[in-house]
């Protein structure tokens, strides 16, 4: 392992100040034109490194410790609770409360979480044995990596989709479209192409390269690659989309500020991946299998996320309508019934996934998987935005800035026409700003955004799931039913 690169020392769980530094490290960070020396110091990423320092400091407080780390076997180290492999029950629902707690304190912002990325390893870990069998020593490979981010804590990423350029166009005859093996030497391959939209690029400290698969068709085997690099990786730049929540006259945006995760493209000029942070090549139907499998606790810790996210703007649809005084009208009361009605439904997907879990040919237990939970978030996400909107309607639109609630000539005019029922203009001002923020701004649409594509092609999504849904027994009582007179 010792051509492995990492600013982080093997000692355990991260704190806020050694994950600060680490990312000092050298890496290739462009944002509107400009090279980026140190995130950590950006304005534009300065709030959000900060956030993330402060969710790791957790790790440490005597308070959270236990639920957020674990003494690793092997090691003796306090690991992430997350990179800690499922065995029984008690550990899945560990994992779960770890996450509940770093979804709580971000407010199920934080899609690209720790806790998140850190499952997708222990799912490669998982994989390891079908990895061995693409190329002996693949999965002895991703075994050494699962150990080496894991005594490190560090944050991940990983690297999915291909470039949006012609999708029309098949990449054998467009190589440039895709991610490609360039070629093989006796020290690794070389890789080429870009990959979107990596979530957390600028603030995690490895990529994971995976999915190809698509690319199962005879000739295009030059597409599939998984594989793991650090983000100062000679020849990998990361360009950044513009931030949000840094600019605006002093408007706040309370979410934005700190959770904006920031998405990016990955450019790959020729870079070069040492053997032992390769783990499949060439092997679409590999791929395809292991793309569910490796994602088996991802999959349950997203459910985690995305509800404390409708949690969050339950509440806030909840405070909005009692400061303008409809939370007594009946349609108000309607639809938050509706918007708890979604956090509760997470409750039964999450104990489906717990109910169901069974045990892998890695080992390790594994929650069932609820491809239903997918589609129904995916589908309903769009409602919850447009139930907290419908309340606060106009007014998250026009509300006054905290200079404005400053300034001696405004203030009479705010107080006397822009406060609300039973709560101050100041306070009433920062919550409809933290409603625009969390529904309506450039990040709120983000948000959205990302709860609509990240699960997968909704289109495709329902298609398969009605092609697994087993309808034999209603079928042969159909067509009884209807082979006699009725």
């Amino acid at each position: 392992m010792s051509s492995y690169v990492s600013a982080v020392e093997a000692r355990g769980a991260l704190d806020g100040a050694r994950y600060t530094a680490s990312l000092d490290d050298g890496r290739s960070v462009w944002l509107d034109g400009e090279q980026i020396k140190n995130v950590a110091e950006h304005p534009a990423f300065a709030g959000p490194v900060k956030e993330l320092a402060r969710l790791l400091d957790l790790q440490h407080d005597p308070a959270h410790r236990d639920t957020l780390t674990v003494p690793d076997p092997t090691t003796g180290l306090r690991i992430g609770r997350g990179y800690h492999p499922p065995r029984t029950p008690d550990d899945l629902r560990a994992a779960r409360r770890a996450a509940e707690v770093w979804m709580r304190e971000s407010w199920g912002q934080h899609g690209r979480s720790p806790a998140f990325m850190a499952s997708i390893a222990v799912g490669l870990y998982d994989f390891r044995n079908r990895l061995e069998s693409n190329s002996a020593g693949f999965g002895t490979n991703a075994e050494n990596w699962y150990r080496f981010v894991a005594e490190r804590d560090l944050l991940l990423t990983h690297a999915l989709g291909d470039p949006q350029i012609d999708r029309s166009a098949s990449p054998v005859d467009h190589p440039d479209h895709a991610l490609r093996i360039l070629r093989e030497d006796v020290d690794g391959v070389v890789v080429r192409g870009a990959k979107q939209l990596t979530t957390l690029a600028p603030f995690a400290h490895e990529v994971l390269v995976y999915l190809s698969a698509s690319f199962a068709q005879r000739g295009a085997e030059e597409f599939v690659f998984w594989g793991a690099l650090p983000l100062n990786t000679p020849g990998l730049h990361v360009l950044c989309r513009e931030p949000f929540g840094t600019g605006g006259h002093g408007h706040a945006h309370p979410f934005a500020s700190r959770f904006d995760e920031q998405d990016a493209m990955l450019f790959f000029d020729d870079v070069h991946v040492p053997w032992e942070r390769v783990f499949l090549l060439r092997d679409g139907a590999l791929a395809r299998e292991g793309l569910a499998r490796i994602n088996a606790w991802s999959q349950y810790i997203g459910q985690v996320r995305y509800q404390e996210r409708l949690r969050t703007l339950l509440g806030v649809g909840s405070l909005v309508a009692e400061s303008i005084g409809v939370s007594g009208f009946r349609n108000i009361q309607e639809d938050l019934g509706e918007l708890a009605g979604y956090v509760e439904i997470l409750d039964h997907f999450l104990a489906a996934g717990e109910a169901t879990a069974r045990r892998t040919d890695g080992g390790l237990l594994a929650p069932g998987p609820t491809p239903a939970a997918a589609v129904w978030a995916a589908s309903v996400a769009g409602r919850a935005l447009e139930i907290v909107r419908g309340i606060g309607q106009s007014g998250t639109l026009m509300q006054p800035t905290e200079n404005d609630l400053n300034n001696p000539g405004l203030r009479p005019f705010l107080d006397r026409y822009m406060h609300g029922k039973d709560i101050g203009v100041e306070a009433k001002s920062r919550l409809f700003r933290l409603a625009w923020d969390l529904t309506s701004d450039s990040f709120g649409q983000r948000q959205h955004l990302y709860e609509y594509v990240h699960r997968g092609d909704l289109a495709r999504n329902r298609i398969n799931l009605y092609h697994r849904h087993d309808q034999t027994d209603v079928r042969e009582r159909i067509q009884a039913l209807i082979s006699r007179p009725l």
